[in-house]
Formats: C-alpha cells, structure tokens, sequence
C-alpha cells in the first residue's frame, strides 16, 4: 500500500501513510475544508440559513 499524499511506501505506525509529517497534510487538509464536496445548489444553504433564522426569530429554536 502506498501513501496517498507521497507515493512512498507506508509505515504501520502511521497507516495509512508514511510518515506523521503525510499524516498532518492530510490532517491540514481535512481542517482547511480542501476535501470538501463543492455545492452545486447554493440556494440550498440560503434555504437552510433563512429557515434557521425565522425559527430562532419565532422563537422555534431554543438556546443550549
């Protein structure tokens, strides 16, 4: 098995990658949103976001 960021081979410690250096990159990736699925559909997230707000302004949604 290869590691999915260098191509090296993998080491068992950092499974699935090579080394905790790839490990991080990957990690990077995950937390800077690089592996996230664009939306086709933007109105769907002002959809959801305007339905937030009317049920937090109705008095819908309680706080935590």
């Amino acid at each position: 098995m290869s590691c999915p960021i260098c191509d090296k081979e993998t080491d068992k410690r950092f499974r699935p990658f090579c080394s905790k250096r790839c490990a991080d990159v990957d990690l990077a990736k995950w937390l800077s949103g690089s592996y996230a699925i664009p939306s086709d559909d933007p109105e769907d997230m002002e959809e959801a976001l305007d339905a937030a707000l009317k049920a937090r302004d109705d008095g819908d949604v309680k706080p935590h």
